[in-house]
């Protein structure tokens, strides 16, 4: 992998911090005031003008600031030098349904990856004014102060967090039996519907883990870092080496993703048993 030095890595974070906090004031102002919302194709999967507008204040930040850069933006897509080792990752709004419904349950997610690895993230919920920021090898911080996950070493004393992808509705592919057999194994399972913060709650101990599919690049890239750097560990749902491009995830303090793996595998037989008996 290209060396990069820490001082190179502590300019990144602050442009993603400068991304994510200027995108966060246009969600700030347009909060409560959305004039049109849109489907972009699949049911629940929603744009606003809060999405296109927070997107073009950071796209505008990152060709100022590392205009050589790859960019992989949510609502633009890809663009930018294919033969760059760097990308940056952008989810505008997390959690667009729950900004359209005034849930203020939302982010700004910046994340740079370097030869396919998340190196640097940034992700901000202006509404709870919480900044999460982590590099490879520098920590993780929320609104600068460190941040640990939990030591919880027991499924049964955890308390996790999943997501639904938009295609539930056309596939028998989602985590619904998962979500209710952890539901009886665990304390409980929340679910918010952004994927960056979910990461940011395992990092700084709120939750103890994390799972779900149908995820992209933008949804991951921050948060993978900062979860890491706050010791946490992040692989697919079987404990092999993460691929981004699958968009399944499990994330959780380390202590009990072992064992949250496992139970992944055991949650659809369960569910047919429970349904029969």
């Amino acid at each position: 992998m290209q060396k990069i030095s820490q001082n190179e890595l502590e300019i990144f974070l602050d442009i993603a911090t400068e991304a994510v906090m200027t995108a966060g004031v246009i969600l700030q102002n347009l909060w409560g005031q959305l004039e049109k919302i849109q489907e972009k194709g699949r049911p629940g999967d929603l744009v606003t003008e809060a999405d296109k507008k927070a997107e073009t204040a950071v796209l505008t930040i990152l060709r100022r600031r590392v205009p050589h850069h790859q960019i992989l933006a949510e609502e633009s897509g890809l663009f930018g030098l294919a033969e760059s080792n760097f990308l940056w990752a952008i989810d505008p709004l997390d959690g667009t349904t729950n900004y359209a419904h005034g849930y203020p349950i939302c982010s700004v997610s910046v994340g740079l990856l370097i030869e396919g690895v998340p190196q640097v993230g940034a992700i901000y919920n202006p509404f709870r004014q919480e900044l999460f920021r982590g590099a490879r090898g520098l920590g993780a911080t929320l609104n600068y102060r460190p941040i640990r996950v939990s030591q919880t070493t027991e499924l049964s004393k955890s308390l996790l967090v999943t997501g639904f992808a938009y295609d539930r509705r056309e596939t028998k592919d989602t985590n619904y039996p998962e979500f209710c057999y952890l539901t009886h194994l665990t304390q409980g399972v929340r679910r918010a519907g952004a994927a960056s913060l979910d990461l940011a709650d395992v990092a700084c101990g709120r939750l103890d883990g994390y799972w779900e599919r149908g995820l992209s690049p933008w949804d991951m890239a921050a948060g993978i870092v900062i979860l890491e750097e706050a010791g946490g560990k992040i692989s697919a749902y079987d404990e092999s080496p993460l691929i981004l491009e699958s968009g399944r995830l499990l994330a959780t303090n380390g202590q009990i993703h072992s064992s949250l793996s496992e139970a992944l595998k055991d949650a659809v037989p369960w569910l047919k048993n429970f349904y029969q008996d």
